[in-house]
């Protein structure tokens, strides 16, 4: 079951993940030893993905009507430090290594990182912080058009009682820093402004499908081409949604370690737009906004909504 899971073949929502991997010391540091210890257990990335995955349906089907995580325990997702600039950095690899119980980090620069090892690279964390997303999560839905319905399947007492969870959080954790934003039905577009078609790329296959694609840069790298985005859109197209998305972006990013790595997974929907032009289309059409070219800018917004309007229109089919 976890494998069909983890391949997007139980009817679940198609689920895209940017996450920030951050060194142990931009951590607390009694926290650093949990992390070591999770990462220690962690046997591959598609375990990892399986188990998250797991839980959460889990969660629907708990008695008792509380959707929360606990929080007794958390995932984390490890990557190792990507090379020097002046290294070589990109490289494809095929899905066999991801298969459940392979040791395969799946980071920037390696194709295998082992979990803990004095003489190996450096690794990078990310924690999944689930208690503090699901008040996030909820937190918003209850603040949009399906308000009275949320608070129909997520009654006031079991978001009083998860209120308790992330005070517990935030009271240990000394931080409310998110290291991972979710998004379902396609990748927002302001994503896109933070990567190229040149930094380093994973197409994890398996059974003749594309499990997903993982694609990283550095955090400064990713910094400097969303701000480059801010300041053109600035000046070319104010009123644009995107602008705010990216503003938003920036100010985030700014919140986590220099020698942090940014990571946009495309989970299953890789399956359905993979090769993926939309890096370029994105950094091609606020070329030609700032450039004047309006229709340059068009046909790049075409190509982009040719592409993903057919995905998000699939989370209101019946």
């Amino acid at each position: 079951m976890t494998g069909n899971i983890y391949r997007g073949q139980a009817g679940l929502p198609f689920s895209s993940a940017l996450r920030i991997y951050e060194p142990l010391s931009a951590f607390p540091e009694e926290q650093r030893a949990a992390l070591r210890t999770a990462g220690a257990r962690t046997a591959s990335r598609a375990a990892v993905e399986n188990a998250e995955l797991q839980a959460s349906l889990g969660r629907i089907t708990r008695p008792g009507g509380d959707p929360f995580p606990t929080g007794r325990t958390d995932l984390v997702r490890i990557v190792p430090a990507p090379p020097e600039p002046e290294q070589p950095r990109g490289h494809t690899s095929s899905g066999a290594s991801d298969a459940p119980g392979t040791s395969d980090a799946g980071g920037p620069g390696s194709e295998a990182a082992p979990a803990a090892a004095d003489n190996g690279p450096a690794l990078l964390y990310c924690p999944s912080q689930l208690v503090l997303r699901a008040g996030l999560a909820a937190n918003a839905l209850m603040e949009g058009i399906h308000g009275p319905l949320a608070e129909l399947l997520i009654p006031e007492e079991q978001r009083d009682k998860h209120q308790e969870r992330i005070d517990l959080v935030k009271a240990r954790e000394g931080s409310t820093r998110v290291h991972t934003r979710a998004s379902t039905w396609g990748i927002p577009f302001s994503w896109f402004s933070l990567f190229q078609e040149s930094d380093h790329q994973d197409v994890v296959e398996s059974g003749g499908r594309i499990v997903t694609v993982r694609v990283w840069a550095r955090i400064g790298e990713a910094l400097e081409r969303v701000r480059y985005a801010v300041a053109n859109l600035a000046l070319a197209a104010p009123d644009l949604d995107m602008l705010d998305d990216m503003t938003q972006l920036t100010e985030w990013l700014e919140l986590f370690h220099p020698g942090s790595v940014v990571e946009l997974d495309y989970g299953a929907v890789a399956d359905k737009v993979y090769p993926d032009d939309s890096p370029m289309d994105v950094r091609l059409g606020i070329e030609c906004l700032a450039e004047g070219d309006m229709t340059g800018a068009a046909a790049a917004y075409r190509r982009l909504a040719s592409r993903w309007i057919p995905i998000r229109q699939l989370a209101r089919a019946s």
